[in-house]
């Protein structure tokens, strides 16, 4: 995704649509607003978007509704604003494929900030250099997608099994974006090896003792508790 410039707000609430509205216009971004999943897929249909704020709670389509909705059909960045208390919606919405999640009531810098974060992991990032022959640099290694090899930068190859390659080359594509277990299995089911979730975690004991430095405290592949697994190809989360 390229730099964020579009913004379409969702939010059953015109007040708020109408203050998130003005205040990203006086920072430069170009701002849409829908009351609903109708129209937000209406404006979607007719220009591109690069970021959705999201409500949660929203008659009719809720948020993690459209989230799913969203994930499904398109690559767009997605802030959840959700003035519930609780975090299993929030960590409900990361698994769907949200990129962040703010709590009502929020500053607009704030705002601000998240969405500025969000544009830094969904655009180009040094330590993730894809080529023109398909292949990404991380962290030392080089993943060769068309080859489905993982190699060092000194050309030493590292053997993967289908299952592993699939997951890896996954998180190469989607640095710092939580991955549920559930996806996880959707992605690599068509080997046939992979029946639960305590699979999902083998499988990802697996890669850590190929690319991690010290896989007992991993640098790369890291745990979100409750959501599931990041790829940090820079060691932290920005």
């Amino acid at each position: 995704m390229a730099a964020i410039e579009h913004i379409l707000t969702v939010d059953d609430d015109a007040e708020i649509r109408s203050l998130i509205k003005d205040y990203l216009e006086d920072q430069g971004y170009s701002v849409s607003t829908a009351s609903n999943g109708e129209t937000m897929r209406h404006v979607m249909a007719t220009r591109e978007v690069d970021l959705v704020l999201l409500d949660l709670v929203m008659p009719g389509e809720d948020g993690l509704v459209l989230t799913r909705y969203l994930r499904e059909n398109s690559s767009v960045g997605i802030i959840i604003l959700t003035g519930k208390g609780d975090t299993v919606d929030r960590v409900v919405g990361l698994e769907m494929g949200a990129d962040d999640y703010l709590a009502k009531p929020f500053a607009m810098r704030e705002l601000l900030a998240r969405i500025r974060s969000v544009s830094r992991r969904t655009t180009d990032r040094p330590e993730i250099r894809a080529r023109r022959d398909d292949v990404a640099r991380f962290a030392g290694w080089e993943l060769d997608f068309a080859a489905q090899q993982l190699k060092t930068l000194q050309g030493e190859r590292v053997p993967l099994t289908g299952a592993e390659f699939t997951l890896l080359a996954a998180m190469v594509n989607n640095p710092y974006r939580v991955l549920s277990r559930d996806k996880i299995l959707d992605l690599v089911k068509q080997g046939g090896d992979m029946p639960f979730d305590r699979a999902v975690d083998v499988l990802v004991y697996r890669l850590r003792q190929k690319i991690e430095a010290d896989p007992k405290h991993p640098a790369l592949i890291k745990t979100v508790r409750g959501a599931g697994y990041m790829f940090a190809p820079g060691g932290e989360r920005p």
